[in-house]
């Protein structure tokens, strides 16, 4: 992961004390002088960041005097009065995200590229976007030109199109974890493609089955989430990795690497299967969780064998993506608004997760309830007890203003689903965080009596 040039950490270091209140609303700031002395750098170094903070409306200059903390607009009521809590949503925080970096993207994209946004473009994207995200990628162990790279509107249709398409291999059945991905069960289900499921836990899968299937159930691809699994926040080790893109090159089967949440990895050594044998393995990235849902732009980087057929398929489906959102893409990454927005945003969710962290195990005293300690993400999940009646324990907590999903949404029909519960943060507010899964922990308790 590449690090960060030294006024964005500067400038990253005051968002996160303005946040957790070390630095007050109106309180003054050190001096550009103190700052340079303090961090061994340049005056115009802390200059820079002092002036970006100020653009984003953080900290005002008051002329002869210096730099004050902005009084933050936060209705002390908007998350806790009648809003409940929301365990249940993958969507990322509005809170968190950069709306005056968003807005000046977009304005500056209009302004450099004013001819190519009113026309057709091509499907696999705009050019000087691909050269950027070649070099982008590198920083998370993908190495790819540009012309092994496409732009799809968000990784759903990425999906699409790769389930849709043909496959050199002249397979058939898609094979993905259980528990796994919702939008891309009911995809299968409604578009009758033939499936199977492999299972997932907490430790793993099984290599041994995973190879069966590879060697004698058609299988024309392998999707899987190895980084902070959805719904199980759980990551695969590298040795299973490995395993992993070692025996789709032997079967001849492709795995669809989702790394939805590769900016949110704490681990520098953390690398996709990408990185351990590329010839067989399609990565795909969204850009959703460091800048807006809406934005639609996922990047899939593919074999030279299939890169073709999708740019076929990407035109038939809606001709290319939208050309402002990548344009406003390319110069959120080239002007290192991106890398440094990944840092807080990082920060942000990482700190809420130890808060999940410390409350589960304050709360969980329950000897057949177990729970995953995430570190990095948004979720992790609770393991039940057979036993407990789970419709009955989300009925109590809807009333109670808790939302939590059933876990049989993440499996495929004929797969029986596991009695676990994915906790995400993403949507959930830190002071909120322990009264919640007491809450949770108060309901099972309850039950099991």
């Amino acid at each position: 992961m590449s690090r960060l040039p030294k006024y964005a950490a500067l400038m990253h270091e005051i968002e996160q004390r303005i946040q957790t209140g070390a630095i007050r609303p109106g309180q003054q700031l050190p001096s550009i002088r103190e700052l340079s002395e303090r961090h061994g750098c340049s005056t115009s170094t802390v200059v820079r960041a002092y002036q970006e903070l100020e653009r984003r409306h953080l900290v005002y200059a008051i002329p002869q005097s210096g730099y004050y903390a902005v009084q933050r607009k936060i209705d002390p009521d908007r998350r806790t009065s009648g809003s409940g809590m929301d365990f249940a949503s993958a969507a990322p925080d509005p809170d968190v995200f950069p709306y005056l970096d968003f807005q000046h993207c977009i304005n500056k994209a209009i302004d450099n590229y004013k001819n190519e946004l009113f026309v057709y473009g091509i499907p696999q994207g705009l050019p000087s976007l691909l050269k950027v995200l070649s070099k982008h990628l590198a920083d998370y162990q993908v190495f790819a030109p540009a012309e092994r790279i496409c732009i799809a509107s968000g990784v759903q249709q990425a999906l699409v199109i790769l389930t849709m398409m043909p496959f050199p291999n002249g397979k058939r059945t898609v094979l993905l974890e259980q528990p796994s991905y919702t939008l891309f069960i009911r995809l299968l289900e409604s578009l009758g493609i033939p499936s199977t499921g492999i299972a997932r836990t907490a430790d793993g899968i099984d290599l041994d089955e995973l190879e069966r299937l590879f060697r004698d159930g058609d299988i024309k691809f392998f999707y899987t989430m190895p980084r902070f699994h959805l719904p199980l926040g759980t990551s695969y080790p590298e040795a299973t990795k490995k395993a992993i893109a070692e025996l789709a090159k032997r079967y001849d089967v492709y795995v669809l690497e989702d790394d939805y949440m590769a900016d949110l990895e704490n681990d520098t050594r953390a690398d996709p299967i990408y990185a351990y044998g590329s010839s067989h393995v399609v990565y795909l990235k969204s850009y959703s969780k460091i800048m807006f849902p809406g934005l639609r732009i996922g990047v899939a980087v593919l074999p030279p064998q299939l890169r073709d057929s999708f740019a076929s398929h990407k035109k038939l489906y809606d001709i290319d993506s939208s050309m402002l959102s990548q344009a406003a893409l390319e110069i959120y990454i080239q002007s290192g608004m991106f890398a440094r927005r990944k840092h807080q945003i990082r920060a942000t969710y990482s700190r809420r997760l130890n808060w999940l962290n410390r409350a589960l195990d304050a709360a969980n005293n329950v000897p057949d309830v177990q729970h995953f300690r995430a570190y990095s993400g948004v979720h992790t999940h609770l393991t039940l007890p057979a036993r407990l009646r789970l419709p009955t324990l989300l009925d109590r907590l809807r009333k109670r203003q808790i939302q939590l999903d059933p876990p049989e949404i993440h499996y495929l029909k004929g797969f029986e689903p596991k009695p676990l519960l994915r906790l995400s943060v993403s949507r959930v507010d830190e002071m909120q965080i322990q009264s919640g899964v007491s809450a949770i922990f108060d309901e099972i308790r309850r039950l099991l009596r």
